[in-house]
């Protein structure tokens, strides 16, 4: 019998909120399952994030051996274009790396923090090791980004009006501002993930069911999805 359907915490982690953010069902099968963690080919592909200066002139073989997901001269090209970004400084040292963050509502860890001063707030970095959308970012990942400029903002007691998202597999860095459609989209997977205690009805007719992981316990065949969800 599977255990019930219980957050073991009052913090929601930012994962789940990726997940309902997606789909509510998908949420309820990954905390079933416990079926949150990353797949293990995540931290090379991560890794990627902190060799922005290297692999602006690495050759063809070099990149060839690694998980970059363009041609070597796409690579090169999309690194010479965020070179001219003017965090790209930030993102190649940032402040600090892998910080669990522990807001009012909810937690997570963030893979970059870029500094914060008496001008300039902090700006909380997600990395994910799946492909980038044609613009923005997708929306699990802008509602994870949101919970994570909230919770940065909850510690250190200073507004967070952005975050960014990172696509290294691409060289492909978005910024996600904190919009009103963006807070009211996290504020709706908040309370989906507080109120889901049942598998909630399947969704009809959506190109959403085509990718997930869990479309097989739904009827239907599996495909990964955690990239899209920046696991």
């Amino acid at each position: 019998m599977p255990r019930p359907f219980r957050p073991v915490s009052s913090h929601v982690p930012f994962s789940d909120l990726a997940h309902a953010a997606y789909c509510p069902r998908q949420l309820y099968y990954a905390r079933r399952d416990d079926d949150r963690g990353p797949p293990a080919d995540v931290a090379e592909r991560r890794s990627l994030a902190f060799r922005y200066r290297e692999l602006r002139d690495a050759d063809d073989a070099t990149l060839s051996e690694l998980p970059v997901n363009v041609t070597p001269e796409e690579y090169r090209t999309a690194l010479d274009r965020l070179a001219t970004r003017d965090d790209f400084d930030a993102l190649c040292d940032p402040a600090d790396r892998d910080v669990l963050l522990t807001g009012k509502d909810c937690r997570g860890v963030v893979h970059k923090l870029l500094g914060d001063d008496a001008e300039q707030p902090p700006v909380p970095v997600l990395v994910s090791p799946g492909d980038p959308p044609a613009r923005g970012v997708w929306e699990p990942q802008a509602v994870r980004a949101v919970a994570a400029a909230k919770a940065l903002s909850w510690v250190r007691r200073r507004e967070v009006p952005r975050a960014v998202v990172e696509y290294p597999t691409h060289g492909v860095v978005r910024t996600v501002r904190l919009t009103t459609r963006k807070k009211a989209a996290y504020r709706l997977a908040l309370r989906t993930v507080r109120g889901l205690d049942g598998p909630p009805p399947r969704l009809r007719g959506s190109d959403k069911c085509d990718s997930c992981e869990y479309r097989g316990q739904c009827g239907v065949k599996t495909r990964s999805l955690r990239s899209l969800l920046g696991l």
